[in-house]
């Protein structure tokens, strides 16, 4: 087990952790009904920290964020020497958190994407996880939340008798719900994006060879370039650019985790 703490990567804390650690710490939040915000985070969402302080902020106090792209991981081991062995796919890190969830009796809800997507989800997860007991679901409504429907999402969810919940609102939107709602939930809130879409079939993964290498984004900018071309083509050389200056200490990147906290926008 691995956790080696939170480190400075182009200003964004990042958890230097492999998977048991991971698991470990969610699910001592999911047995003792305790607020925890995760999120796993790859190139992408570490750029929007990177371009936008008050997201940044909201990431630096989330109890844990796991290095979910290979360039992230490999970020960490040159900057900060910590000889982590694999990244923390989200999606993996979804089955393995609902297999000890499941082992444990403990009951999941799953919030974001579209009713179909959660209707396949019911289905397969169960599946994958044996045992596991889905408590609820509810789609995303794609826009903030009023105050109102903000207080009826919580009391659902708590009222469910869940003991965590899946988010999957993409990001940055789904890092932003965990920030704000875990405290309210008092439950782990886990972020896992593109993870619902994967376990409901919705979504081809790459090749897990592809994944290991780092080119996972080359499969899915082949299957969403109007979407992804953006996030994938003109983010990705920027963060390698910053990413070389950070290692050669040419530049500094400030942490932003004190101060003010910046406004709720909540989403759902």
């Amino acid at each position: 087990m691995i956790d080696r703490g939170k480190r400075n990567l182009l200003g964004v804390l990042i958890d230097a952790v492999d998977y048991d650690a991971a698991c470990a710490r969610i699910l001592d939040a999911a047995r003792d009904s305790r607020a925890f915000g995760a999120s796993a985070l790859a190139v992408h969402g570490v750029m929007i920290g990177v371009e936008d302080a008050e997201y940044r902020y909201r990431l630096n106090h989330l109890e844990l964020v796991v290095p979910d792209g290979q360039p992230v991981r490999w970020g960490l081991n040159m900057l900060h020497k910590v000889k982590l062995p694999d990244r923390v796919y989200g999606p993996e890190l979804t089955l393995r958190v609902c297999r000890l969830m499941a082992e444990c009796s403990l009951p999941i809800y799953l919030y974001g994407s579209r009713p179909e997507v959660l209707d396949r989800l019911r289905e397969n997860l169960p599946r994958k996880c044996p045992g596991l007991e889905i408590a609820g679901a509810q789609p995303s409504r794609f826009r903030r939340l009023s105050v109102a429907e903000k207080e009826e999402v919580v009391q659902r969810i708590v009222s469910s008798g869940a003991r965590l919940l899946l988010a999957g609102l993409g990001c940055p939107r789904q890092e932003v719900f965990a920030y704000e709602m875990c405290q309210a939930l008092s439950m782990p809130v886990l972020a896992v994006g593109a993870a619902f879409d994967f376990h409901a079939g919705t979504l081809v993964q790459a090749p897990r060879w592809m994944g290991r290498v780092g080119l996972e984004w080359l499969f899915r900018l082949s299957r969403e370039p109007a979407r992804l071309a953006r996030r994938y083509l003109l983010l990705n050389p920027i963060y390698l650019m910053l990413l070389s200056t950070q290692l050669l200490g040419l530049r500094s990147f400030e942490v932003t985790s004190s101060g003010e906290p910046p406004g709720e926008v909540s989403y759902g």
